[in-house]
């Protein structure tokens, strides 16, 4: 009797985890009626397809050069972790999922311990934007690239590496949101303009935007008193932020909701005020305006503008617009008042958000491509599986 197929998946941040979520479900679909075994790390959405994940990954989001040089021993613990798993279990394929820092240990220890593991990545390191010496260390690290951006091959290939464009399965997810029932039931006036605050997914970010981010909602409901504040928090800040958010007068009235009822908040939302991620991402593709507002520790943010960042944007879809539709105001433009004063100038122009609105839809629509990007990812990884 042939034993199933073992697949190990890491991934260690919300947005790998929606990834790995994506990917398993192709994956069943994928290998019809080969039975498939799944080991590794996770979090709720990959849960909620059957995933049991060896350890809770909130804590392996680090943001920054100095936050991840204090929780280097502990990223190492969680690697070696990994590694022992992929010992025991001995899986057929890895599938290393975003978080470039972790994956990359988990990358180096899989090799040492199982050389003839075939090891694909799922997602490459910002090359275009930061450290293009990370393409040459990857191609060293791993058999296969799938990368979710079209323009990102040659700068992998050139090193050898076998890269496949899968597309981005973030701008193809079904965002049916019911906006008029999160009103009802939140309390919420149909007609009333609705801001929704988002934190980020990790700790470091809650902490970088959480004060100039209060401040900015603070100015902002003083001059709108019928502005409706509403913050859908990711899972892995939930109860920090609930914390935070409960004990902090500022914040009295805001409707705080968990991460599933984000789709029905982004229907209910007219402008946001975003901390930079893959939530900026899913905003554009529901054509909801935003703020994005980011902040690294102040060393961090000097090493990063002097010599490694590249890009013209932090947002993807700008990038891709070659134009600020998402205003983005970073590091010393991160406070309160300067970020109320850009969400006051949205608020105040209608016509300007339903513009911006039309072109965040048509931009993602040209990054989502033909679409199935999740099972583009899953014929790649079943070409690694034992027949």
């Amino acid at each position: 009797m042939t034993r199933p197929a073992r697949i190990l998946l890491v991934a260690a941040e919300s947005s790998g985890d929606r990834l790995g979520a994506d990917l398993i479900r192709a994956l069943k679909a994928a290998c019809g009626d080969r039975e498939l075994e799944f080991f590794g790390t996770g979090g709720r959405a990959m849960a909620a397809e059957g995933f049991a994940s060896t350890f809770d990954i909130a804590d392996l989001s680090v943001l920054g050069l100095f936050e991840a040089v204090s929780a280097y021993p502990h990223v190492v613990k969680r690697a070696d972790d990994v590694a022992d798993l992929a010992e025991q279990v001995r899986p057929d394929v890895a599938v290393l999922i975003d978080s470039w820092g972790f994956t990359l240990r988990v990358a180096q220890r899989l090799r040492k311990r199982l050389p003839d593991l075939p090891i694909v990545k799922y997602v490459g390191p910002q090359v275009w934007a930061t450290r293009p010496g990370r393409a040459k260390t990857l191609a060293a690290t791993v058999d296969r690239l799938l990368t979710i951006h079209s323009f990102d091959a040659p700068m992998f290939e050139a090193h050898g590496l076998k890269t496949t464009f899968v597309g981005n399965p973030a701008l193809e997810r079904e965002w049916n949101g019911d906006g008029d029932g999160f009103r009802e039931r939140h309390g919420i006036a149909p007609g009333a303009t609705v801001l929704s605050v988002l934190f980020g997914s990790r700790q470091a970010e809650l902490r970088g935007v959480y004060e100039p981010f209060v401040q900015a909602v603070e100015i902002l409901r003083r001059d709108n008193p019928d502005l409706a504040v509403i913050t859908p928090l990711a899972g892995p800040i939930d109860a920090a932020a609930r914390a935070r958010l409960s004990a902090d007068p500022r914040m009295d009235g805001v409707v705080v909701v968990s991460e599933d009822e984000k789709s029905d908040a982004f229907a209910a939302t007219d402008l946001a005020l975003a901390c930079s991620g893959t939530v900026t991402t899913e905003l554009a593709t529901l054509g909801v305006p935003a703020v994005i507002g980011y902040r690294l520790g102040w060393m961090t943010w000097f090493l990063l503008r002097a010599f490694l960042l590249r890009a013209k944007y932090i947002s993807l879809v700008n990038l891709a617009a070659d134009e600020e539709l998402f205003a983005e105001r970073v590091q010393t433009q991160t406070t309160g008042p300067k970020l109320a004063r850009e969400c006051q100038s949205w608020l105040d122009d209608p016509a300007r958000r339903a513009e911006v609105s039309r072109k965040l839809i048509a931009t993602t629509e040209v990054m989502r491509g033909n679409g199935k990007a999740a099972h583009r990812a899953a014929s790649v990884v079943c070409e690694y599986l034992p027949d």
